[in-house]
């Protein structure tokens, strides 16, 4: 069985992010795999174990990202692919999936598609049903636990109301929860084995057309998102001081009254 794992590169969850020009800026921040979805990587090398599959790592992103694909690689990945264009700098949810679906489509023979739940940077969780819908295949999301059987995937729902166990025909899109397992470590031979990996590297024209026939660029749809920082806001503290406790509560019942706050 094929599986791809989609992951991305994202700011560490210690990143300070403002907004410049209507963009975020994370600053000297490090990158990292997004956390969710060491779980999905975690999840496709299950199925990969269950039915001696193989694992392909996809991401979208800068030359950068080589380093997330490196990190699933060391965890058990087979192999690694990295899509980076500069006109597919800001994509949002829409266009990102329609560039996984093609590039999943130019992979051909995948059985599986694994997500995390979300993403650490942006945290919409709408990319796996996006891409589910452009590749015309099932979703199944927050999965907890899967099991394949044939060309047919089971698995085991985490909803707010329990669990709920769904079942589809394969290929299928799934996105996987922590309740998935503990995401593995990656060992000293597979830290190594993908420090030497060659890692292609696929531009938008290797992808076809996945903005559709009549678009020359993806700016046409792609929509960027301005960002601003919050207003600033002077404020200050008073402390009030007082020989006991009825006496501070009398001082601050009349300032509220004052600043006709009751």
């Amino acid at each position: 069985m094929k599986i791809i794992a989609c992951i991305k590169q994202v700011p560490d969850s210690e990143a300070k992010i403002k907004a410049e020009n209507g963009q975020i800026n994370t600053g000297d921040s490090p990158l990292v795999i997004n956390p969710f979805d060491e779980y999905a990587v975690e999840g496709a090398l299950l199925q990969k174990e269950a039915t001696n599959g193989t694992v392909t790592a996809l991401c979208i992103g800068p030359e950068s990202a080589k380093e997330a694909l490196k990190h699933a690689l060391a965890m058990g990945a087979d192999d690694a692919i990295l899509v980076s264009d500069s006109a597919l700098n800001n994509l949002d949810t829409v266009g990102a999936a329609r560039v996984l679906a093609a590039a999943i489509q130019k992979i051909g023979g995948v059985d599986m598609v694994v997500f995390g739940r979300q993403t650490l940077d942006n945290g919409s969780g709408l990319t796996s049903a996006q891409t589910a819908r452009a590749l015309g295949w099932s979703l199944l999301g927050l999965a907890g636990q899967i099991k394949v059987e044939e060309r047919s995937v089971t698995v085991e729902r985490v909803i707010e109301e329990g669990r709920q166990t769904v079942k589809a025909n394969l290929p299928a899109v799934i996105s996987v929860v922590q309740s998935i397992g503990e995401p593995r470590y990656p060992s000293f031979m597979g830290i190594r084995k993908a420090s030497k990996a060659e890692i292609p590297v696929w531009s938008l024209s290797d992808l076809g057309t996945p903005f559709g026939d009549d678009v020359a660029a993806p700016d046409a749809i792609i929509k960027r998102i301005e960002l601003m920082n919050p207003p600033a806001r002077d404020t200050s503290v008073e402390i009030i001081s007082g020989e006991s406790p009825a006496e501070i509560a009398e001082q601050l019942a009349d300032k509220l009254i004052a600043e006709k706050v009751l």
